[in-house]
């Protein structure tokens, strides 16, 4: 693919537009979820219960969402998630009006699915691209993450107070407002159809594809990262608020947080060109150790803003380093199972992660709370040596086992 082509630079643009319009929903739901939750649920210890169940939805459509795609294409599967979310949308405003905590759960459980879909949007990027192009592809579009980032939290804070007696109801009827922009986008969208290799070629036996050890890393890079993300992550709001910190001052810290997963992106493509997957997946465990540390240091916001920014960068190495060296492992026919295989691992180590952050802040101190975190990162150290004793030529370059099929 000839990287200054101009169509192909306009089509990734509208990957990431739509990627970043339907994603806005995800960090609204995490800057308002759990406090809509502790408001009208009967049992308070269920706050972070929509986050968990929202993460669960993720967890459960990606894969029916990738095989789904294979049969009808790209485009047609993204307007289905898409139809998801603005379902999800308004029954969770509708939840928040009426305070019905079940509801409100099931809404968020929806909207996870749709957010099944949403993630597929950075291997459509790779089909545009082409193999040669593929980390920076997936880096161009994250980079849409930035404007969901900031779109989700501020409806969150604008619309907080639009509907009396029903705070944040009037944010998710603005998403599903925004869905309806993305609908749009999509049915005038040419992105790649399903190709007769990939719907009926050939395919090998599941232990070969499993045990490569390029797939080991790439997967335990993007789940621990997810993982610990979505551990940190989750508390923190509940933390801050144990804290009485004011709900525009927790919305900043959500907000450069999620500046700090997708804002690398303008350049994490180009890193991972020139130092290598490993060395890449190495930084970003240190940057999630930093977080630690800093939450460990302190409780002032700057400490809450700065842990969580460095977290967000590290999820941005881990997680697009991991993806890239993912699409190096699958031939044609193999693509929709193992991309909806490895999305399944990564949001079922997130949900776990936010569900557990829930339970152990009732349980334990919020520096306590970190250093459970840490265990996972030290599982990622030990397979990122394991893998480099392995392949000790890998810690230069890419991989380029089945390059041709990286698509």
């Amino acid at each position: 693919m000839d990287e200054d082509n101009p169509r192909v630079y306009f089509r990734l643009f509208l990957i990431a537009t739509c990627f970043a319009l339907t994603g806005s929903v995800a960090s609204l739901t995490v800057a308002a979820g759990s406090l809509v939750g502790h408001a009208i649920a009967a049992n308070k210890a269920l706050a972070t219960l929509p986050l968990v169940l929202k993460l669960v939805g993720t967890m459960t459509a990606g894969f029916p969402a990738s095989l789904l795609m294979r049969k009808i294409g790209r485009r047609n599967g993204f307007i289905i998630g898409t139809f998801l979310g603005l379902i999800g949308a308004l029954s969770g405003g509708y939840a928040i009006l009426i305070s019905h905590f079940a509801l409100f759960c099931a809404s968020t459980f929806i909207l996870g699915a749709m957010m099944g879909f949403n993630q597929l949007y950075r291997f459509a990027a790779v089909e545009v691209a082409g193999a040669d192009f593929k980390a920076k592809a997936v880096s161009l579009v994250m980079v849409g993450g930035i404007v969901s980032g900031t779109l989700g939290p501020f409806i969150a804070a604008q619309g907080k107070d639009w509907i009396d007696h029903a705070p944040f109801a009037g944010g998710y009827l603005a998403i599903a407002g925004v869905y309806v922009v993305v609908v749009t986008i999509l049915i005038f969208m040419d992105l790649p159809r399903p190709t007769q290799d990939e719907k009926k070629g050939q395919r090998r036996k599941f232990e070969e594809i499993a045990t490569q050890h390029d797939l080991i890393l790439a997967v335990v890079s993007a789940s621990v990262s997810y993982a610990v993300m979505a551990f940190i992550m989750t508390a923190t709001p509940l933390a801050m608020n144990q804290r009485e910190y004011a709900f525009a001052d927790t919305a900043l810290v959500i907000q450069g947080h999620v500046m700090g997963m997708f804002l690398p992106s303008f350049f994490t493509g180009s890193l991972i060109q020139r130092f290598g997957v490993p060395r890449m997946i190495a930084a970003g465990i240190v940057l999630n150790l930093v977080c630690i540390a800093i939450n460990l240091h302190g409780e002032t916001w700057w400490h809450f803003w700065t842990s969580l920014l460095f977290l967000g960068i590290g999820w941005n190495f881990m997680f697009i380093s991991g993806t890239t060296l993912l699409t190096e492992t699958y031939r044609p026919a193999e693509k929709a199972w193992v991309q909806g295989s490895n999305d399944f691992l990564v949001f079922a180590m997130a949900a776990s992660g936010s569900l557990l952050a829930g339970v152990m802040l009732n349980l334990i101190e919020w520096k306590e709370l970190n250093l459970v975190a840490v265990p996972l990162l030290l599982i990622s150290i030990m397979t990122l040596v394991w893998h480099q004793s392995r392949r000790p030529s890998e810690s230069q370059k890419i991989p380029s086992v089945l390059t041709s099929s990286g698509s």
